[in-house]
């Protein structure tokens, strides 16, 4: 039927109208009516921002892995360079050259956003050519290095003690909040809106990709590379041009934690981070665009009611078991939808084919 609208628009209108619909009540409280208040404290703009911002490295996550099959286990180092390029560019620009009449110009942090994004992605692209050869265990490792490299680098101060850009251990603290001319983007509702509105144009690129030439070529190269190539696919271009994308959407995503958090530490940007940004995809399922809201969201709701349910439950559990608990709930997801959340049907309900003649 003409004009009837795609399940995917009428998704993505859905998701916009929710986050209005949540941007307007925080914004206004109407007789004190709140978001936590609603939700039992469960759900906070705190995070629906992290959500939000996990849900852009996602959908670059989703591409790379879901669509074109190559395997990264070092994503948050891309999240951390995105993130520390708009601290050290914001905060201690004086440190670098730069003036302080440019730095402090609303429109500085915007571009340097921007900018970081543009540098990390052109430069993942030229790593890609490296280390996309790889395939399998081999491809794991080196993206697992790569991102052990970047963190070792932010620890130890980009290998520049005396300037101090990155801050050591303790990070860089400090970090102004996003202004357009004299309208901050601030109090939290008003960031809310900003990183949802990012987050759902990352949406709707994704979604644009994976229907274009560029994802059924992706689809072609998970399938079989040699066979891809046999029908005259640049594998190794689509791949080095995946992988930068998803960087570029990861340091994108990093300079609005920046500004969000006001301060960032190289912890944040480790290998835990990386494999928890892995498991939020796999919950939410790799081979699909909007798995990325559904994973952010879920593993952040699981360990919200970890960290608050379970003392409750168990009195005498100590912080380390809410991550054995936190584990065995994500098997579970992964064991029964082990095509993710986003999957039409939970796998071990799924109906054995039928035996073929």
């Amino acid at each position: 039927m003409r004009g009837r609208l795609s399940g995917s628009t009428v998704g993505f209108l859905i998701a916009a109208a929710l986050v209005l619909a949540i941007g307007w009540l925080e914004g206004t409280r109407p007789g004190g009516v709140s978001l936590p208040r609603l939700t039992a404290g469960l759900l906070t703009l705190d995070l629906l921002i992290r959500a939000g911002v996990f849900t852009i490295i996602l959908v670059g996550l989703n591409l790379l892995m879901g669509y074109a099959g190559q395997v990264s286990l070092g994503q948050a180092a891309f999240y951390g360079l995105g993130a520390f390029f708009s601290a050290i560019l914001t905060v201690k620009a004086r440190n670098i050259g730069i003036p302080d009449v440019v730095a402090g110009a609303w429109w500085w942090a915007w571009v340097v956003m921007v900018v970081g994004a543009v540098i990390i992605g052109a430069l993942s692209y030229l790593i890609g050519w490296a280390i996309l050869r790889l395939r399998g265990h081999y491809l794991a490792m080196a993206t697992l290095g790569l991102g052990i490299a970047v963190f070792i680098i932010l620890r130890e101060n980009l290998g520049l003690p005396r300037l101090n850009l990155t801050g050591g251990f303790d990070g860089v603290v400090g970090i102004p909040r996003l202004r357009i001319g004299a309208y901050l983007v601030w109090p939290v509702h008003r960031y809310f809106m900003l990183v949802w509105a990012v987050a759902l144009s990352t949406i709707a690129l994704g979604l644009n990709l994976v229907r274009s030439r560029i994802g059924r070529a992706l689809r072609a190269i998970h399938g079989s590379e040699l066979a891809a190539e046999s029908l005259a696919v640049a594998a190794p271009r689509y791949k080095a041009q995946i992988l930068a994308i998803s960087a570029a959407l990861a340091a994108l995503a990093g300079s609005l934690y920046a500004h969000f958090q006001a301060a960032v530490v190289p912890a944040t940007f480790g290998f835990v981070p990386s494999l928890q940004l892995v498991l939020m995809s796999a919950v939410g399922g790799m081979a699909s665009i909007w798995g990325a809201p559904f994973g952010a969201l879920a593993v952040l709701l699981l360990e919200e009611l970890l960290r608050t349910k379970l003392a409750v439950i168990f009195p005498g559990v100590k912080g380390e078991f809410e991550a054995v608990a936190f584990g065995l709930l994500l098997v579970l997801v992964l064991l029964f939808w082990p095509r993710g959340l986003t999957g039409r049907t939970p796998g071990p309900l799924r109906r054995p084919a039928a035996a073929k003649g």
